[in-house]
């Protein structure tokens, strides 16, 4: 079983940066595609970015393109995602997950594990 723990979210004003974390534990995750959901209030969980086992494809959502960035360190069973020049569109409670079968895909039913979330504030 693999558990996932997120951190770094909080408040932040519009234009601002943030960076998450995303550690695992119970079992290496080294060989699975990790991704990046969130969900606002309301919505349903979108997808926001994956990156695959050895880091060399990385997708993004068309909203985060260009402000977002995947990156992954499976020596520390850790994802990251950093936040740059956030709009209050981007508000949400972000998860990590994990998909054993590492197909890269966009569909949160690909994904087999998750963190609990943290919440990212962006304020006009």
């Amino acid at each position: 079983q693999v558990r996932l723990v997120e951190s770094g979210g909080g408040l932040v004003q519009t234009g601002g940066s943030l960076s998450l974390s995303c550690v695992a534990s119970g079992r290496t995750v080294s060989s699975h595609t990790l991704a990046w959901f969130r969900q606002a209030p309301g919505k349903g969980r979108d997808f926001v970015a994956a990156i695959t086992w050895n880091g060399a494809i990385t997708r993004y959502a068309d909203s985060v393109k260009g402000r977002f960035t995947i990156s992954r360190d499976n020596a520390k069973n850790a994802v990251y995602l950093q936040m740059d020049s956030l709009k209050p569109e981007d508000t949400a409670v972000y998860y990590c997950a994990a998909d054993p079968r590492s197909r890269g895909g966009n569909y949160y039913g690909e994904y087999d594990y998750w963190g609990q979330g943290t919440q990212v504030t962006v304020s006009s």
